[in-house]
């Protein structure tokens, strides 16, 4: 049955020399026969846009035909989601899709071993990366012969674009994501960086980072049963290859994966998220091979262990309704790391042929095998009590509406009120030096806390966390987290002092500013002495007394809107 289905359903790359991917065309048209030839298999829909104009789908599977969303929520049927093509270049997971639901529909056991779980998935995500087709991106990559570019139709990462949401595509995964809440996500990748043995490499939603006892089940027990089934399949595995020096032989790192990437995002909804990395320089047959593997494994553990993950998933949730202290940054965990069994090659240093320098190399005839440090824990640097309650003016509705896709529970004011606040300032940002992802990414952030009365206007916004979807608001309204919206630039425009002075009436002015402001005073004296050299700098000088003095103080600058009410 098999080998008919493969016949009269091929893949492109069943199809072809095993060194083929699909077009979007052929993978979007394949899809579309299989669910109108076994239409009480597979559902096959639309869900949005791509930047350049194209439909997004998705499809779902059951056993029993039931696509209905709101009845599958309503059942409490277990959801495992799988999507491809984030980065079209990485394309296995693309075609090892394609032929796993062709034998949903044509191999009935196969589609009787879901149960009541839901295999809902995604077949290109990038949709426009996908159409971007050529064989020379992928710098250091074996096969296939053609594929698809990392980046979408305005040359965005969509594995950067989970929360600032750039993208029309990312916008309809937010949405579709919060809708259907999966419980288990897989986010199918190709790895760049050292040579080593393996084929298959797995980061996963950071155990820790996830928390509670949901994180503790995976890393206890959803994680040695998938490296022990991939093994099982000749496909032995081994964590991201992330070295804490120039090579592996000195230990490896847990990726620390924040919101911004798949499986951090999922760790917002209290989701377990998958994104494995087939190696580079293995051939796509193999990468192939190994992701269909690790895809079922994942899904078999799903199924058999769905009733446990969505009883740890539906107490993380309840734990955050009531949760006040929340950690917002994270950092490995240096001192105390696991080992793991891991066969590499030699590195050897060569004089490199193009400068005067050694470069790196590894050498496949020197194997090896043995135990290096494994970095796999993650600690809180830094933990914000929080308050009951948000307060967003209306004004900053694209702020606002990623809280709605996201599932984030909202109520408008119908009155004008005022009301007692605890008020973030920015004392200080560190961005980057060069655009990230359209961005000015700022890099760190420094607050100052004062609390005040505030006048709210009917129409803004109040976000109570005593809401399941707490994580998701916290992790993006406080300025510090990792992706929170302020790093991500949302408010930006309140970094910026709206009014200036014309100098040589200003010199007059800032004069009776220093009579009149004993703490400008103050201020200003320090100033001076610790950086004299700026007192021959008219410009410097009277910015500092007309940014540091009261008069004209400018009460939204540096000031951040979202407030927490007390």
């Amino acid at each position: 049955m098999a080998h008919n289905a493969q016949t009269q359903y091929p893949t492109p790359y069943e199809r072809g020399n095993q060194n083929q991917t699909t077009l979007w065309s052929e993978c979007i048209a394949f899809y579309e026969k299989l669910a109108a030839d076994f239409p009480t298999v597979m559902h096959f829909f639309p869900i949005g846009l791509a930047d350049n104009g194209l439909p997004l789908h998705a499809g779902v599977v059951t056993s029993d035909g039931v696509w209905d969303r709101g009845q599958i929520k309503a059942e409490g049927r277990p959801v495992f989601f799988n999507n491809n093509g984030i980065h079209p270049g990485e394309p296995e997971g693309i075609d090892a899709c394609m032929a796993l639901v062709r034998d949903f529909c044509t191999q009935p056991e196969r589609l009787a071993a879901l149960g009541k779980t839901v295999f809902l998935f995604i077949p290109i995500y990038n949709v426009d990366g996908c159409l971007n087709r050529q064989s020379t991106s992928r710098v250091n990559q074996l096969g296939p012969e053609e594929f698809g570019f990392r980046a979408n139709g305005r040359n965005l990462d969509l594995n950067r674009d989970f929360i600032k949401c750039d993208s029309l595509a990312t916008q309809t995964f937010n949405q579709f994501f919060t809708a259907w809440d999966p419980d288990v996500m897989v986010d199918t990748h190709t790895s760049n960086g050292a040579d080593y043995h393996y084929t298959m490499t797995l980061i996963n939603t950071q155990t820790d980072k996830l928390g509670g006892q949901l994180g503790t089940f995976l890393r206890d027990t959803m994680l040695p049963d998938i490296y022990s089934a991939m093994a099982h399949r000749d496909w032995p595995t081994c964590p991201y290859v992330n070295p804490i020096c120039a090579t592996p032989d000195d230990g490896i790192e847990d990726f620390l994966e924040v919101p911004r990437f798949s499986t951090g995002y999922a760790a917002l909804h209290h989701c377990i998220g998958f994104m494995p990395e087939t190696h580079m320089l293995k051939p796509f047959a193999d990468r192939y091979a190994s992701m269909r593997a690790l895809v079922d494994v994942v899904l078999a553990f799903t199924v058999s262990h769905a009733e446990q993950i969505q009883a740890l998933r539906s107490a993380a949730r309840k734990t955050a309704i009531a949760q006040r202290r929340w950690p917002v940054l994270w950092a490995p965990v240096t001192d105390r790391p696991s080992a793991f069994k891991f066969k590499g090659y030699a590195a050897v240093y060569r004089p490199s042929l193009l400068g005067n320098y050694s470069r790196l190399a590894y050498d496949r005839n020197q194997p090896w095998e043995r135990d290096i440090p494994w970095f796999n824990r993650c600690r809180a640097t830094l933990e914000v009590a929080t308050p009951k309650r948000y307060l967003i003016p209306q004004a900053w509705r694209e702020v606002i509406e990623r809280l709605q896709w996201n599932g984030v529970e909202l109520q408008r004011l119908d009155t004008d009120q005022n009301l007692r606040a605890q008020v973030y300032r920015i004392a200080r940002t560190g961005s980057r030096a060069q655009p990230y992802e359209g961005h000015m990414f700022h890099d760190t952030v420094e607050l100052a806390v004062h609390t005040e009365t505030i006048q709210a206007r009917a129409g803004d916004v109040l976000v109570d966390l005593a809401q399941a979807n707490a994580r998701y608001a916290v992790e993006t309204l406080e300025p510090q987290a990792h992706d929170s919206f302020f790093r991500w630039g949302f408010f930006n425009s309140v970094l910026e002092k709206k009014e200036a002075y014309s100098d040589y009436v200003f010199e007059d002015t800032a004069l009776e500013m220093l009579q009149e402001e004993p703490e400008l005073r103050t201020r200003f004296e320090a100033w001076k002495k610790e950086f004299p050299e700026r007192l021959s700098d008219q410009t410097a000088v009277l910015d500092f007394i007309f940014a540091n003095g009261t008069r004209f103080k400018e009460p939204e600058w540096m000031r951040y809107p979202v407030v927490g009410l007390l």
